[in-house]
């Protein structure tokens, strides 16, 4: 059964997918040999797992592809936008954390994106207000991503 949950709808938005399985050996080699057969890059990942389940959650370059690799191998699955930010150094995370702390925006999880052009690191982060965030994150002279950023 695949289940969809999306957040608020944004102009080019990053969208994460939140693949839940069963915590087995090899099941995220599977999905990753799924995408990648699929053409699709992960830009970032991050997996998380209990003794009985596992939820891997994924940023694709191809949001549209990765929705139909999923239903076409019955993956269970939700989506939602995520906030990218694009940071220089390990240093410029207070920045972020003491941006977001001032807006009083909740930051539910953040990971790292596996590659980034120009030797920049970027975190995925999940807020509970998108917008709200960016702008914060703006005043504080923070590159927020789109979608576009990460395309290949």
């Amino acid at each position: 059964m695949v289940a969809e949950v999306r957040s608020s709808p944004r102009k080019d938005a990053i969208v994460q997918f939140s693949v839940f399985s069963d915590n087995k050996v090899g099941r995220l080699n599977e999905l990753v040999h799924r995408f990648a057969a699929a053409d699709l890059h992960i830009i970032a990942i991050s997996q998380l797992d209990s003794t009985e389940c596992t939820i891997m959650r994924f940023i694709v370059d191809y949001p549209e592809v990765a929705r139909e690799t999923l239903r076409k191998h019955n993956y269970a699955f939700s989506e939602h936008n995520v906030l990218g930010v694009e940071i220089a150094t390990e240093a410029d995370l207070k920045v972020v954390t003491s941006a977001l702390l001032e807006a009083e925006v909740n930051i539910h999880y953040l990971y790292p994106f596996v590659v980034r052009p120009n030797g920049m690191t970027g975190l995925a982060i999940s807020l509970d207000d998108l917008s709200f965030a960016e702008k914060a994150l703006a005043v504080r002279g923070v590159r927020c991503l789109s979608h576009r950023d990460i395309a290949r």
